[in-house]
């Protein structure tokens, strides 16, 4: 498919499946006459790329990760610092989560209280 579908389906703009292709998050083949070829599947992994950009996580890490989060093993073992600092992004992740989580309840406390009036 090209940028554009890839664009409408994803609910991206062109400009940025370009700049995921620039920070190496991203590669479609090239056809001859130098269009981007973009493969079904990548459908997905651009709403799971904003997922984790949404998250917190930097490109850098995320170009790191996507390998790994897309085998069901890892075929290599990755660098003890690299683990390191997935780990304290998962930490950083693991208390926004329970962040929003209290606000939610919160926010669904008084909702409740509102209709119950």
């Amino acid at each position: 498919m090209r940028i554009k579908e890839l664009s409408e389906r994803a609910g991206v703009s062109p400009r940025l499946l370009r700049y995921y292709e620039e920070q190496g998050l991203l590669s479609p083949r090239r056809e001859e006459n130098g269009y981007r070829d973009y493969d079904e599947a990548l459908v997905e992994r651009v709403e799971q790329i904003r997922s984790l950009l949404n998250a917190g996580l930097t490109t850098e890490i995320i170009r790191e990760v996507l390998p790994c989060l897309a085998e069901a093993a890892i075929s290599q073992y990755p660098a003890p610092d690299f683990v390191s600092r997935v780990q304290r992004e998962r930490d950083r992740m693991a208390e926004r989560l329970d962040s929003l989580t209290k606000n939610l309840q919160a926010i669904d406390a008084y909702l409740d209280a509102v209709a119950q009036r």
